[in-house]
């Protein structure tokens, strides 16, 4: 296994994707989340506290009650374009493995400070090597059948907060839209900016 850990949150033209890039292994793996799992981790990252829990929050401390321990997430698989990830959980001494998807893993590893792992086969398959110091931009495919994202445009956990408004006003979801206004007003607040 290769240890890993989220080098960047990007956007692409098909979507969102988080890098989890090697410690020691210049590959980097590129996973298209969806927008929910992008905001939770974004949030994560950027250290941003929300008055109340969200999913991952209350998986975190549902496991903190429970005294159950999160071990390590593990990229485990990818079958037909989708990856697959397990949580390693300790609870009295005793390991159990449930299957996951590699973003809810990911946001719920950030949370409770686990390691990150992506197995030789998936790095082998689709690790990329990313050029520039942002970890965006020209990729050069690692190993036999590697793929490769689509070249990404670095986005902010504010940008993101604000396109998911101006999607929930389109779609006239005004009661979110307030909650996310809500939210991008706190994060300008908690960054110094007005």
């Amino acid at each position: 296994m290769i240890h890993v850990k989220v080098a960047g949150l990007s956007l692409s033209n098909l979507g969102f994707v988080v890098l989890l890039k090697g410690e020691t292994d210049p590959r980097t793996v590129p996973i298209f989340i969806g927008g929910a799992e992008a905001q939770s981790i974004a949030l994560k990252l950027d250290n941003v506290q929300i008055p109340r829990p969200l999913t991952h929050d209350l998986f975190k401390n549902v496991l903190d009650s429970m005294e159950c321990r999160l071990k390590r997430v593990v990229v485990r698989d990818m079958i037909e374009s989708t990856f697959f990830a397990v949580l390693v959980l300790e609870h009295d001494g005793v390991e159990s493995e449930i299957d996951a998807r590699p973003s809810d893993a990911i946001a719920l590893a950030l949370r409770c400070s686990a390691p990150l792992y992506v197995t030789q086969p998936v790095m082998n398959k689709v690790g990329v090597v990313l050029e520039n110091k942002d970890g965006i931009g020209e990729e050069q495919a690692q190993g036999k059948g590697g793929t490769a994202a689509p070249a990404a445009t670095s986005a902010s956990p504010l940008d993101h907060l604000k396109a998911k408004m101006e999607k929930a006003i389109a779609e006239e979801h005004y009661e979110e839209a307030a909650t996310i206004r809500d939210e991008i007003k706190k994060y300008e607040q908690s960054h110094g900016k007005n």
